[in-house]
């Protein structure tokens, strides 16, 4: 419990938390070993139990059959299920289909809202978000080479793209593509929905993570766009819009990834404190007992604490005011918690020692993962930079870059 759990969620929370305990955590073991479509059976049966619970997209209003929670309530409920990588999943408000819904709930014409936006909402559908491209630097996405040129009544798309998350499965994807190339940088996108069986489209290959290919809803695409025929009706909001529409997309996705993050840390932290108490370096001496592992456990519990904090300050602060209200919050979480994260996990990876770094337990999963963590959703230089420069304005420093 914390300032910001309402009363609404403290019901809520120990109900989801049992759920994780007792039946996601247990297919962990036959994930890690095997892969996604191993366990999708069985976490098939567990989404419909969510939704029987009536817990089912806790982001999603009421009458969407969501819970209608706020988007500090929901941050405390993705740290609850970020402690495992099948926990978001089971709820259906997992990465990269929270975002599109988000997105879709906004702008979607009633057409494509029956079409794709309700099936995604019910979980008949997944769906995958296509925007980063290799020849360019992500840490500057106005770079982008894919074009939609009208036809008739239809954009033709062509491009590469690559890091289109859950592609593989996935009825459809929302691509970013230029369709005003005379327009200023930051106008010359949209975006636009784009049926995975459309002719032209075509899943090059599930790129390998540190050795791992992933597949079905775990998984990174790379992308090709061949000459790809859509109705214009595909368009979502305005020609030109795409990035004002990605930065809308942006602001509370980094809220659910930095809870997310919390999660992860909260259970690396467990896992941690458990072993060191159990291992003995020695008979009657736990590794717990060494100061090093002392203060790791000591700076670990201080920096999740910290993280928490700041999320959920900057949650209610969008609940309240706005994502545009609190940019610079939103950049100054991304950076610190997926460095906290990163710290947490590798401690808990030393802790383990040659455990650590097998698939018998869940670290190196993450270790490998969310590495990323510090790169995706804009690099940590390029948010520290934008925040630093921000401080600097006030003390009458201006910049040219």
């Amino acid at each position: 419990m914390n300032l910001f759990t309402t009363e609404r969620l403290a019901g809520l929370l120990p109900r989801i938390r049992t759920i994780v305990t007792n039946d996601i955590l247990p297919l962990e073991s036959a994930y890690l070993q095997g892969s996604f479509r191993v366990v999708e059976p069985a976490l098939k049966s567990l989404r419909e139990q969510v939704k029987q619970q009536g817990l089912w997209a806790p982001h999603l209003p009421e009458h969407d059959g969501g819970l209608g929670l706020t988007l500090t309530e929901f941050g405390q409920v993705s740290e609850e299920l970020g402690r495992s990588p099948l926990g978001h999943y089971v709820f259906n408000c997992q990465a990269p289909d929270i975002g599109n819904m988000e997105l879709l709930h906004q702008f979607a014409t009633p057409k494509q809202r029956e079409c794709w936006l309700e099936p995604l909402m019910r979980g008949d559908i997944r769906s995958c978000f296509s925007m980063t491209e290799p020849e360019f630097a992500g840490s500057n996405p106005v770079n982008m080479a894919t074009t939609a040129v009208h036809d008739g009544d239809d954009y033709v798309i062509n491009g590469h793209k690559w890091f289109t998350s859950s592609a593989d499965g996935a009825a459809f994807a929302i691509v970013m593509a230029v369709t005003n190339p005379e327009a200023p940088p930051h106008k010359r996108a949209s975006m636009i929905i784009v049926p995975v069986n459309t002719p032209g489209f075509h899943l090059v290959r599930n790129i390998r993570i540190m050795g791992e290919e992933g597949d079905s809803y775990a998984s990174h695409a790379e992308i090709s766009y061949e000459n790809c025929r859509v109705p214009a009706s595909n368009l979502i909001g305005e020609e030109g819009k795409g990035f004002e529409l990605a930065q809308l997309r942006l602001g509370p996705g980094r809220i659910h990834h930095c809870m997310r993050f919390v999660g992860i840390c909260e259970r690396a932290f467990d896992m941690m404190c458990s072993y060191a108490v159990k291992r003995e370096l020695a008979p009657g001496k736990p590794l717990a007992g060494k100061q090093i592992i002392q203060d790791w456990i000591a700076e670990s519990r201080a920096e999740i604490d910290a993280a928490r904090l700041m999320v959920l300050h900057t949650a209610h602060g969008i609940d309240a005011n706005g994502a545009p209200a609190m940019r610079q919050q939103i950049s100054t979480i991304k950076f610190f918690v997926a460095n906290v994260l990163h710290r947490v996990v590798d401690r808990a990876i030393q802790v383990h020692g040659a455990l650590g770094i097998t698939d018998d337990t869940v670290l190196s999963y993450w270790y490998r993962h969310e590495r990323g963590a510090r790169i995706y959703d804009g690099a940590d230089e390029v948010h520290k930079s934008s925040l630093a420069r921000h401080i600097l304005k006030g003390y009458g420093f201006s910049s040219n870059e």
